[in-house]
């Protein structure tokens, strides 16, 4: 089994949503420390004595700059990719806290987008890493 089939039908968490159900869309990206990893393609077996974090543990009171950064851009439209995507770009700026465009896009190559924010996504994106440096 899956560890996204244990967040969400096991503990109530639906933040990492069912995609593509490969591991290439990012919807069900969750923090493994400070790296983003894919929820679908971890066996249960392995997740133990592992830490994780669901967008709904970013921030309870959602003030995770990502998130403020999201909504200030209003980078969502049907939302269904977007607690894969801000958990992607906290990975980004754990690992690089003043990212260029090119490393924004390579980062997040990875989640799929339907309704196209990447601009608003990147542009999110800086906002958060400025906010993170006050």
């Amino acid at each position: 089994m899956p560890l996204l089939w244990v967040l969400r039908d096991v503990l109530g968490l639906k933040g990492a949503k069912y995609g593509c159900g490969i591991g290439i869309c990012g919807a069900r990206t969750i923090l493994e420390g400070h790296t983003a990893v894919r929820s679908c393609q971890i066996p249960l077996a392995e997740a133990s004595q592992k830490a994780y974090t669901t967008i709904e543990g970013l921030s309870p009171a959602g003030d995770h700059p990502c998130q403020r950064a999201w909504i200030e851009e209003d980078v969502a439209q049907c939302g269904y990719c977007q607690p894969g995507m801000i958990l992607t770009a906290a990975a980004l700026l754990a690992h690089s806290p003043n990212p260029t465009d090119a490393e924004i896009d390579k980062a997040m190559s990875g989640s799929v987008c339907r309704c196209g924010t990447y601009n608003r996504m990147r542009r999110a994106i800086h906002r958060a890493a400025e906010g993170s440096r006050r």
